[in-house]
């Protein structure tokens, strides 16, 4: 398990997520409400010694990249999420989330989650 992240942290993580890579001033640029150059530097070097980020030569600079696939930290952030907010519940958190939502999916939007439900259903889950 990866030690916990602060606030920042988690940001600047979820910028690298987004970009896929970049370099420091990359990372600052897309980040609400930046801090220094030095301050994103010193997080981008938190999040490699917490094994969350690795960096690459560029040239003269760092190119960082977040070492976890995007997709399986979005799993892992789902599960905590479910974990933390619904009990571990899936269906209190589609619950929540067609509450607030439901008046914006499309028909489209419908369909897929009644292909997903489905498809659930005949695998047993």
């Amino acid at each position: 398990m990866l030690p916990r992240l602060s606030r920042r942290e988690r940001e600047v993580l979820d910028v690298l997520h987004r970009l896929g890579r970049a370099s420091a001033a990359e990372v600052r640029g897309a980040l609400d409400k930046p801090p220094s150059d030095s301050a994103v530097r010193t997080h981008l070097r938190i999040l490699k010694d917490k094994g969350h980020v690795r960096h690459e030569q560029d040239g003269p600079r760092y190119v960082y990249l977040p070492i976890q696939a995007r997709e399986t930290a979005g799993k892992n952030a789902l599960r905590h999420l479910l974990t933390t907010f619904f009990d571990g519940s899936p269906d209190r958190a589609v619950a929540a989330l067609l509450d607030e939502t439901s008046a914006d999916l499309s028909t489209d939007d419908l369909d897929r989650l009644d292909d997903l439900i489905q498809r659930a259903r005949s695998q047993g889950q």
